[in-house]
């Protein structure tokens, strides 16, 4: 694998209704609940679009980081997730940057490092190793049985200085920011001016967009123009 990806995009909401929707919007399959996510004090669904991954978390206490999050903002995007092929540099170089990590694990077949919302600003980033490469243990066994066409393009975050933020997020992953925007191996970080620091929009390639756009209306959602908004999140179809 040559570039940083992005790998997975989680919206933190208050129940699992969140990520029904999210699946009938996008006509995804079967959600994996994972059980490891009891560590952090959630319950979860991920759900696998071509190769990546969307995830809905809901805490099970307030205290839980992602019941702060809720109780701050309400519901909205709340962690990216990137790849990349060498979580050992990837791990020197935000050392080296002071930006702390809050969580590491190093198993069999991944490596992953949260690092602290603080330090970047907006969401929780994780940097995470796979192995192999086309591998992905959140999405869970057999995920790419249920995988259905898609792909996750970029996110845009919301903060007060967008070009400051957009270069520490390039410094952790080890990559250019230019103008407010962070261009990886498969898809473009857009930071924009906000009076919140947010992830609010998820921008998301489907095979029949306009498909998506009448299951949300019907469904009662708001749409506009090609932007649904599900669980605090405005999903940009193309």
């Amino acid at each position: 694998m040559a570039g940083v990806r992005l790998r997975q995009l989680v919206i933190a909401a208050e129940t699992l209704d969140v990520a029904e929707a999210l699946a009938e919007v996008l006509g995804l399959g079967e959600g994996f609940p994972d059980p490891g996510v009891a560590e952090f004090g959630l319950v979860n669904r991920v759900y696998a679009i071509g190769d990546q991954f969307l995830e809905v978390v809901v805490p099970t206490a307030l205290t839980a980081p992602a019941g702060r999050f809720l109780a701050r903002g309400g519901e909205g995007g709340y962690m990216a997730i990137f790849q990349t092929d060498d979580l050992a540099a990837t791990r020197a170089r935000v050392d080296a940057l002071k930006i702390r990590r809050v969580w590491n694990a190093d198993l069999p077949d991944i490596s992953a490092s949260h690092l602290h919302p603080a330090d970047m600003g907006a969401a929780i980033v994780s940097l995470d190793e796979a192995r192999p490469a086309s591998s992905w243990r959140w999405g869970g066994p057999d995920w790419e049985k249920r995988s259905v066409p898609g792909k996750l393009t970029g996110a845009v975050i919301h903060t007060v200085e967008p070009q400051r933020m957009a270069a520490r997020w390039a410094e952790a992953l080890g990559v250019k920011a230019e103008a407010g925007r962070v261009a990886l191996r498969d898809a473009v970080l857009e930071f924009r001016q906000g009076a919140e620091e947010r992830m609010v929009a998820f921008q998301i390639g489907l095979p029949d967009k306009e498909a998506a756009l009448a299951r949300a209306k019907a469904r009662g959602l708001v749409v506009t123009g090609n932007e649904v908004r599900v669980g605090g999140v405005g999903l940009v179809l193309s």
